[in-house]
């Protein structure tokens, strides 16, 4: 059996509790990461590969046991080569110059703006050398999102880069069956739109709120952390809490009409989606979300990770700063052609599953059941619902946050009795210590009296 370590949040079957996911920030900031980590999971299942999940911690010193307990690392990753994300960088390459096996990137990225300038990337450019450096003294080639990042890395130097997209859009392998499911939008329509904070902030909640005047089935998608946290705990304290375009802003209508969501696992989120007419905004994983549930979707590019993967896989999309705020969704919907996008798919497809070959690595599709088990064993569980807003009064509905607080203040009281024990423990070994000390000077120079006198006396009966 071959073990294959993937970094990613959590594991695709860990059934985590809202409260607790948000806690423990499983997303690790954004929703989408998990988007992609689920599908390479299910896509390098096989019946003779595992594939175990490490969180998104880097931890150097486990080199030694991630040489010993697996025969690859496969590191999938989003906007890594970005001046914010340098500090990861530069831990996940100390830890990949310690392994002795196999380290495969899935879709890496650089982020630009929208006009690929890579100027605010020249200061890390040693960092980004050092790590796919030491990525390919330990495999055949760097898969990259897109054209962008291709030409960044061709241009510092590096030949083995393939432009191989990103994983998630293979979670059903060759298969992406994406049409419109009416000639028009109507009054009636269903629409989900999602937004990173800095979008909202330069344009897209001006036409969030003309789109919201117009459809009233309109739902936010978040996908941020602090969105999770606004919804379910109404926190506003942090930075970005404080932004009130935001449709999670406590503050904002379609919060208190209950128009927002975010979801903390895939499966749920996905499904959900099938049950719309379309999907529209800034964040890629947001818009492949609804692609991989067959609801067409149009991606509002707001900078080189989400324009670059818009081009690869030619999704329907249009610059954000090119997008008129009076928009109305329904002329991105009757624009949008997905003829390119699900035919040109399985070539695509292809493309990928030739760089998992090249580098190693079998998948579900070519050497499996294509994902059956992987999608039954998913289908076994019940994943929490989506994180929707904090307006219910009723006992019940607060019963699971209370009860949780409840859980977390007993285990931080268990935790402080163990720490105050410890600390006692520790004070009274120090002071034992410090009593068994004090003799010792005390004899020390009794001793030292005795051996003096016997020395007098002996020189004494010399003389």
């Amino acid at each position: 059996m071959k073990r294959l370590l993937l970094r990613s949040g959590k594991s695709p079957f860990d059934v985590v509790p809202v409260e607790e996911a948000i806690h423990r920030d499983v997303i690790a900031t954004n929703s989408g990461n998990l988007i992609f980590s689920d599908a390479a999971h299910k896509i390098l299942t096989t019946p003779e590969t595992e594939v175990v999940s490490n969180g998104m911690r880097t931890d150097v010193s486990a080199a030694g046991r991630i040489n010993e307990e697996f025969d690859a690392f496969v590191i999938p990753l989003a906007n890594a080569f970005r001046p914010s994300f340098e500090p990861s960088l530069r831990r996940l390459t100390r830890l990949i110059s310690k392994l002795r096996i196999p380290v495969v990137i899935l879709g890496v990225g650089a982020q630009a703006g929208v006009t690929y300038d890579p100027a605010r990337l020249k200061d890390m450019e040693p960092t980004v050398r050092a790590f796919c450096a030491a990525v390919l003294e330990r495999s055949a080639s760097i898969g990259v999102r897109g054209e962008f990042t291709e030409q960044y890395l061709t241009g510092l130097g590096f030949k083995d880069v393939e432009v191989i997209g990103c994983p998630s859009m293979f979670l059903h392998g060759d298969k992406l069956p994406v049409e419109k499911k009416a000639p028009a939008l109507t009054a009636g329509s269903r629409i989900a739109v999602n937004g990173s904070h800095s979008a909202m902030r330069s344009g897209l909640h001006r036409i969030v709120e003309r789109a919201h005047a117009r459809y009233p089935d309109l739902t936010y998608i978040g996908q941020n952390i602090q969105d999770a946290r606004q919804l379910h705990w109404r926190d506003v304290n942090s930075a970005a809490g404080r932004i009130t375009e935001m449709p999670t802003h406590p503050d904002h209508p379609m919060y208190r009409e209950g128009k927002a969501r975010v979801y903390m696992d895939p499966a749920t989120w996905i499904e959900d989606l099938r049950g719309f007419d379309y999907s529209f905004g800034s964040r890629i994983h947001g818009n492949i979300a609804a692609l991989l549930a067959g609801t067409p979707a149009t991606v509002l590019a707001f900078d080189s990770r989400t324009l670059e993967l818009c081009r690869y896989f030619e999704i329907p999309h249009q610059r954000l700063d090119q997008t008129p705020p009076d928009t109305d969704p329904a002329e991105l919907y009757e624009k949008a052609d997905f003829g390119p996008l699900t035919g040109n798919h399985r070539e695509r497809f292809d493309r990928f599953v030739a760089f998992l070959d090249k580098n190693g690595l079998p998948n579900t599709f070519s050497h499996g059941d294509g994902g059956e088990a992987f999608d039954k064993k998913l289908r076994s569980l019940s994943f929490p619902p989506g994180v929707r807003p904090w307006n219910d009064t009723d006992l019940a509905s607060l019963s699971t946050r209370f009860g949780w607080l409840q859980q977390r203040i007993t285990e931080l009281d268990t935790h402080n009795a163990q720490l105050k024990r410890e600390l006692a423990k520790s004070r009274a070994g120090a002071k034992a210590l410090v009593n068994a000390a004090k003799p010792v000077p005390s004899v020390y120079r009794r001793a030292r009296r005795a051996m003096g006198g016997r020395l007098r006396r002996a020189l004494g009966s010399d003389q």
